[in-house]
């Protein structure tokens, strides 16, 4: 861990506290009417770290929690928080992290450097992904589909920063969108798990 992720990773509980004072809105978007995706999310694809395909029709029956992350970002402890939510619901949900360079150069190491940082710093064991765009033209395929109604049915609410989060039931539809400040462990996500 470079000298600056100690330092963003010291000050993450403090950033958390004043992104939350200083948000407009709850940084949650639902979808309250369960409106039903017009293109399936399990017939969605992309391509992990590793480099091997993965098809997400091997997700049925589970929630998935999708996140775009990097390692240079104040929310990186989110890491720490990700992992954790994991080990509460084995078998029950499934978490995508998504590494992308896409906000202030945040993401600059190649696949293998954010493996390894991921593992030896946060012990982090979700699905982690090739590095790729998230957002603008170059977006890749599975946040063209939670960021586009035509697609999803309602959520037009790309990324804003790093770590937002989106979660699609175990029926493929999205349910959520949580702003970047929102914690994994929080109380937002605990009760959208619960429903």
């Amino acid at each position: 861990m470079t000298t600056k992720q100690s330092l963003l990773k010291f000050l993450y509980p403090i950033l958390k506290k004043f992104a939350s004072w200083g948000a407009s809105g709850s940084g949650v978007l639902t979808n309250k009417d369960y409106v039903e995706p017009v293109s399936s999310f399990y017939k969605c694809s992309a391509t992990l770290n590793s480099g091997a395909s993965f098809h997400f029709d091997t997700l049925q029956g589970k929630k998935v929690l999708i996140v775009n992350v990097a390692s240079n970002c104040g929310y990186t402890a989110q890491y720490a928080e990700l992992e954790e939510l994991n080990q509460l619901y084995p078998g029950k949900l499934v978490i995508l992290a998504f590494p992308g360079n896409d906000f202030s150069e945040q993401e600059p190491g190649n696949d293998k450097d954010i493996e390894t940082f991921c593992k030896v710093n946060y012990g982090l064991t979700c699905l982690l992904f090739k590095k790729n765009p998230v957002v603008g033209p170059l977006q890749n395929e599975v946040f063209q589909w939670l960021t586009d109604r035509n697609k999803n049915g309602w959520n037009n609410q790309s990324p804003r920063w790093n770590f937002c989060k989106y979660l699609v039931d175990d029926n493929g539809v999205l349910q959520y969108y949580f702003a970047p400040y929102i914690s994994p462990l929080g109380k937002e996500i605990s009760e959208a798990l619960c429903m």
